[in-house]
């Protein structure tokens, strides 16, 4: 633990609840995309079965569990609760010209062949594209409220707080782990245009769009 993974966590953590207030105060999920909250609720799944059989602290276990508690209740606020809102029409990115190459990469560079760690590459793979659908989704639209981009840029610093994260232990621990780290790189460069987007607009208080 250090002070980047904490404060990467804790932006992760107010991601998820800044899109679950969202949904619930407006009740409505106008402009989020259902495909995207998916993919998390697959990545958490299939990140943390280890759940299962192992213990690590407290706090990774009650993290892990609210992550995933929270991947399904926003899916089901979305494609039940509050279906009605659901923007399905402008949410129509092939989830599948992600599932299915990040399954084969999965399969095919791993730390070790054995079904927990084929998952968990599967998670780290699967994580660092799985915001796709709802950028595409913003761009169809043409905009997005504010909240949603709160929601966006606290995902997005997770992501590049991590990477300080693994900086930081692999020059006081000497750990290295190439696959995530590449995936890190991966998703934090999608949210680059997001991100200057959000400073230059969203920032000044004006609408953000992305364009087409």
């Amino acid at each position: 633990m250090n002070v980047f993974r904490l404060t990467g966590d804790l932006s992760h953590l107010a991601a998820i609840i800044i899109l679950l207030l969202k949904i619930w105060k407006s009740r409505s999920c106008s402009g989020i995309s259902g495909k995207s909250q998916i993919l998390f609720a697959l990545v958490f799944t299939t990140r943390y079965l280890d759940l299962l059989s192992s213990f690590i602290s407290l706090y990774n276990t009650c993290m892990k569990v609210i992550y995933i508690g929270c991947a399904y209740a926003t899916v089901y606020l979305i494609y039940a609760k509050f279906r009605a809102t659901y923007d399905g029409n402008h949410d129509s990115f092939r989830v599948e010209f992600l599932i299915v190459p990040v399954g084969g990469l999965s399969v095919l560079i791993n730390h070790d062949f054995s079904i927990l760690e084929i998952l968990w590459t599967f998670s780290i793979y699967l994580e660092s594209v799985a915001i796709l659908p709802q950028l595409f989704m913003i761009s169809k639209t043409g905009e997005a409220e504010t909240i949603t981009t709160h929601y966006l840029f606290c995902l997005g610093l997770y992501r590049a707080l991590y990477l300080f994260n693994w900086i930081w232990r692999f020059y006081f621990e000497g750990f290295f782990d190439l696959i995530a780290i590449v995936a890190g790189i991966v998703q934090t460069v999608l949210y680059c245009d997001f991100f200057y987007l959000y400073v230059t607009k969203v920032l000044k208080g004006k609408k953000l769009s992305l364009p087409a």
